[in-house]
C-alpha cells in the first residue's frame, strides 16, 4: 500500500508508537531513581513489509547516483574479487566497529587475525568482518535473507565475547535500552519494543528485506533503521545492522565482488547518523536514506582508487624483485596480496619451496618493506602485507575527509 502524499512525488511513513510497560530491576544497582523506576515507554515500530516509500525526489535522484558510484567501483574490483573483498570487508568492518568505539591499531588487528586474542577490542573487529562475510555471502548464495542469516551472523560476532556470548545467535528475551543509565532504561534515548514483540517484528522486517520492487537504498536504509528500532539481540545490534546494508546490495545486484565500506562515511557523520535514525522513528526516512547515500558515494569514489594502488601491488613487487619463475619469491607475492596476515606455516605451504628457500624469500620481501613481522617474537611468527595494511587505514581515513568536505 502507499501511505497518504505529504507533497507530489513524496508518501509518508508511520511513526513508532509508544507502549507503556511495567519496570522492575532485575538487580539492584544505581541511583534511587534507577531503583523506584516503575514503568517504561518502549518504541515499537511498524509492520513495513507491505508499505512503500516514495522518497522526495531529490533524494531519489541522490540514491541512484550513489548507487551507480557504487557499480562502478564494484566493477573495478572485477577479477581480483577474492582478494579485494577481504579487503573491503575488513575496511567496513573496522569503521562500523569504531562507530561503537570499538578501536585497535591496524597491528593489533593483524594479529587478531592470525589469531592472537590478547586486544580484545582487536579480536571483535575480526569478529564482525567474520559476521560481515557471512551474512554477505550468506544472503547471496540463498538470493534472500532468513533469520537463520542473521542469527548465523550474530553467533560469528558474539560467540568469543566474554560478556556475551550466552546470547550469541539468540534473539533477545529481555527489555533492552540506548543510553541513559546503566541500571534502567530512565533517560534513554531509545526503548526498543518488548522481547515478545521481537520475533514477529523480525518476520516482517526479513520479508520486506527479501522484496524486489522497493528502491535499493530506500530498502538498505529503512531496513537498517527498522532492525535498529527493533534492537533484536542484547548487543552487537549496530554492527550486525551496518552489515544488513552491504547484504541488502549483494542480494539486489548492485555489487557483485566487493563491499563498499559504507560505514566510514556514517563514522565521520555519526551524530547525523543517529540522529537521522531517531528521525526515521519519528516516521522521516529521507535523512537517513540521503546520508546512506553520501557516505556510499563517498566510499565508493575512494575506494576506486584504493582498488587501483591494491591491484598494481602485485606487478609492483614483482617490477622491484624480479624474481625468478618457480622460486619460492615469484610464489609468496600473490599468496600475500590474497592472504595479507600469514602465520609461519601458511608461508611454508604457500611458498612451496623447502625452509631454508621460504625464509630466503621471507627475508627478502621484509628487506624491501613489502611485508613485516608482527610479534616481535622468535617462534610462532606472523608477517603482513604492510602496504596492504596501510592502505585499509588510508581508505578509511580518505573517505572520512570526503564527507567532511
Amino acid at each position: 500500500m502507499v501511505l497518504e502524499n505529504r507533497e507530489p512525488g513524496h508518501s509518508s511513513w508511520p511513526a513508532h508508537t509508544v507502549e507503556t510497560l511495567p519496570w522492575r530491576q532485575q538487580a539492584r544497582g544505581g541511583t534511587r531513581a534507577d531503583r523506584m523506576l516503575s514503568s517504561v515507554d518502549t518504541m515499537t515500530p511498524p509492520m513495513i513489509s507491505s508499505l512503500d516509500y516514495v522518497p522526495p525526489i531529490a533524494t531519489m535522484v541522490g540514491s541512484e547516483s550513489a548507487l551507480l558510484a557504487v557499480a562502478q567501483a564494484d566493477t573495478d574490483a572485477e577479477g581480483h574479487s577474492a582478494a579485494m573483498s577481504r579487503f573491503m570487508m575488513r575496511t567496513e568492518s573496522v569503521a562500523s566497529s569504531k562507530i561503537e568505539r570499538i578501536t585497535a591499531t591496524a597491528v593489533d588487528y593483524a594479529k587478531a587475525l592470525a589469531g592472537n586474542r590478547s586486544n580484545s577490542s582487536a579480536t571483535s573487529m575480526v569478529a564482525a568482518s567474520t559476521a560481515l562475510h557471512d551474512l554477505v555471502t550468506g544472503v547471496a548464495d540463498r538470493g534472500q535473507f532468513s533469520l537463520d542469516s542473521l542469527l548465523d551472523a550474530h553467533r560469528a560476532l558474539m560467540q568469543d565475547d566474554r560478556f556475551e556470548a550466552a546470547y550469541a545467535g539468540r534473539l533477545r528475551d529481555m527489555q533492552n535500552w540506548i543510553g541513559g543509565s546503566d541500571y534502567s532504561p530512565r533517560d534513554a534515548l531509545h526503548v526498543p519494543p518488548a522481547p515478545e514483540r521481537v520475533p514477529a517484528l523480525m518476520d516482517d522486517l526479513i520479508e520486506y528485506l527479501n522484496r524486489d520492487d522497493v528502491p535499493v537504498m530506500v530498502q538498505a536504509a529503512i531496513g537498517h533503521a527498522q532492525f535498529e528500532s527493533i534492537h533484536a539481540f542484547t548487543d552487537g545490534n549496530g554492527r550486525i545492522g551496518r552489515a544488513l546494508v552491504s547484504a541488502v546490495l549483494r542480494r539486489r545486484g548492485v555489487t557483485r565482488n566487493a563491499v563498499v565500506p559504507l560505514a566510514s562515511g556514517l563514522l565521520a557523520k555519526r551524530d547525523d547518523y543517529f540522529a537521522a535514525l531517531g528521525e526515521y522513528r519519528q516516521g522521516e526516512p529521507a535523512p537517513l536514506i540521503d546520508l546512506f547515500a553520501r557516505s556510499a558515494r563517498a566510499a565508493a569514489v575512494c575506494s576506486r582508487e584504493s582498488i587501483a594502488r591494491i591491484k598494481a601491488l602485485p606487478d609492483d613487487w614483482a617490477a622491484e624483485l624480479k624474481p625468478r619463475a618457480g622460486s619460492a619469491v615469484a610464489a609468496l607475492i600473490p599468496a600475500f596480496y590474497d592472504h595479507p596476515v600469514m602465520t609461519a606455516g601458511e608461508i611454508e605451504k604457500h611458498s612451496g619451496a623447502s625452509e631454508q628457500q621460504t625464509y630466503r624469500a621471507v627475508a627478502q620481501l621484509a628487506e624491501a618493506g613489502f611485508i613485516q613481522e608482527i610479534t616481535g617474537r622468535k617462534r610462532d611468527r606472523v608477517w603482513v602485507a604492510a602496504e596492504l595494511l596501510a592502505e585499509l587505514d588510508d581508505l578509511d581515513r580518505r573517505i572520512q575527509a570526503e564527507m567532511a568536505g
